[in-house]
């Protein structure tokens, strides 16, 4: 077993006030923590690890090509195959809660190294 603290746990901030946390960083699954903050929307992206995103505070939308804009509220929860591009959106003019899960793990510093070379695959 391998116990991560919140408090002592990874993290970094890929733009000013969305913050991130490693929760878990395996090889076979990685957790992340976020914190998005008012009216922020991600970078279009795309990762080969499929994603779960699960809303815990607030409400966020989900953009990609397949699916139009599909609005989370508190609990709502989203699966984003591998490999498909998509934004994800605060709506509100309070930060909004998450948690991203991977399957496989995805490096913890993706946004650090796309932010370096926003071209990359990673």
């Amino acid at each position: 077993m391998k116990v991560i603290h919140f408090r002592s746990a990874e993290s970094y901030e890929p733009e000013e006030n969305w913050k991130r946390v490693s929760l878990c960083n395996e090889d076979d699954i990685s957790i992340e923590h976020f914190i998005k903050p008012p009216y922020h929307a991600s970078p279009l992206h795309e990762h080969p690890s499929a994603q779960v995103l699960v809303v815990l505070k607030g409400k966020l939308a989900i953009v990609t090509n397949e699916g139009g804009e599909q609005v989370l509220g508190e609990g709502d929860a989203a699966y984003i195959p591998g490999n498909e591009p998509h934004v994800v959106k605060n709506q509100l003019d309070q930060p909004s809660i998450g948690l991203d899960i991977f399957v496989p793990g995805r490096p913890f510093d993706f946004w650090l190294k796309r932010r370096q070379d926003p071209g990359a695959q990673i």
